[in-house]
């Protein structure tokens, strides 16, 4: 009877330091960490953002994006000021943790200051506004040479509707000149740096083709360019994994990178003018987990092509879709909640072999 009390003691003993082991390495998953042999996972954050979420930037991610201040109005403001200081921070904060950076973006069609495209009160010369481009470009990629390791050169270029390339002051005055140039003086300023174009909604097939046109084109003329960035601000349901897949497979086929660059799902779909939620709930948290799991099942199956993936922002009260005064409703897009603790959906994407 003594041998059995002891041995059942020893098993006993075994289990709870098991199950001992098991939390405290469930406790320890680095996202990052998890995900080294794969690609990088980064975080789009602000100058705030890296004091207020150092810990969990510093355990789960290796790979930042600068959310808004490297944008043209933000380093840019006027012809003769660049304002480096909050964009600095970040590309400081992340040399000093040795986690890459993303640069984001050089040429968009918002939050460009007025300036750009006048020349005094009448429209700038296809020649001036290229000049400034320029300028621009080779002083902000020149400053972070060798810091910065890619580029979303050109952002969201492409029309949601029947056109090729969207309207804009860009496209009014130069044509697609501005593109085709963005990449070649981002490739002079830093050609070590890798050179994406960036859009959203590249899963559906119509805006897809014509990004994979285009970017077939430029390669065609020898322009420099890595890879595509896919923003991935999708839904609790949309868009379906199939459709993410065959965007991947389909710009992969040009022999270029694909990244996932902003990466969120939003309780709402973009059409829902709804304020249905409250807060999480079991069966909306358990679907977003399921969702964010079956689209990086797809991320790793495509490693050899996906070179990276950003999330756009940290935690949930900190994302963009809180913030930007669309229908003043609560959201819950990202991995981590408002206390910085992990959510459903990160276990849900670092639990697996």
């Amino acid at each position: 009877m003594k041998k059995i009390k002891i041995i059942l003691i020893v098993v006993a003993s075994i289990l709870v330091m098991g199950i001992l082991q098991g939390c405290s390495s469930k406790k320890d998953v680095s996202l990052s960490e998890k995900y080294k042999e794969y690609f990088p996972i980064g975080a789009a954050v602000t100058p705030e953002n890296i004091v207020t979420y150092d810990s969990v930037l510093k355990k789960n991610f290796n790979s930042l994006t600068a959310e808004n201040v490297m944008k043209f109005s933000e380093i840019h403001p006027t012809e003769d000021r660049y304002s480096f200081e909050k964009a600095d921070a970040i590309v400081d904060y992340a040399m000093e943790n040795n986690m890459l950076v993303r640069g984001h973006t050089l040429a968009w069609y918002n939050q460009v200051p007025s300036w750009v495209f006048k020349d005094n009160k009448e429209v700038a010369s296809k020649e001036l506004v290229l000049q400034r481009l320029e300028d621009h470009i080779k002083t902000v990629v020149g400053r972070y040479k060798g810091k910065v390791y890619c580029w979303d050169v050109v952002n969201e270029a492409i029309d949601d509707g029947p056109l090729t390339l969207r309207r804009s002051p860009w496209t009014e005055i130069t044509g697609d000149e501005y593109i085709k140039n963005a990449f070649i003086w981002t490739h002079e300023a830093d050609p070590e740096a890798e050179l994406f174009y960036n859009d959203y909604n590249m899963v559906l097939p119509e805006k897809r083709d014509k990004a994979y046109e285009m970017i077939k084109e430029l390669k065609e003329q020898g322009i420099p360019i890595t890879g595509v960035g896919i923003q991935a601000h999708w839904t609790l349901n949309w868009p379906q994994i199939s459709d993410i897949e065959a965007a991947i497979e389909k710009f992969a086929s040009l022999g270029i990178k694909v990244q996932i660059t902003e990466l969120d799902m939003s309780y709402y779909s973009w059409d829902d003018e709804s304020t249905k939620y409250s807060e999480p709930t079991e069966e909306t948290s358990a679907l977003q987990a399921q969702r964010y799991k079956e689209i990086f099942e797809v991320l790793r199956k495509h490693k050899e092509v996906i070179s990276g993936v950003t999330f756009w922002g940290v935690t949930d009260d900190s994302s963009w879709l809180n913030y930007i005064p669309v229908k003043g409703r609560p959201n819950w897009p990202l991995l981590f909640d408002s206390e910085m603790n992990p959510k459903e959906a990160y276990w849900s994407i670092v639990d697996f072999k």
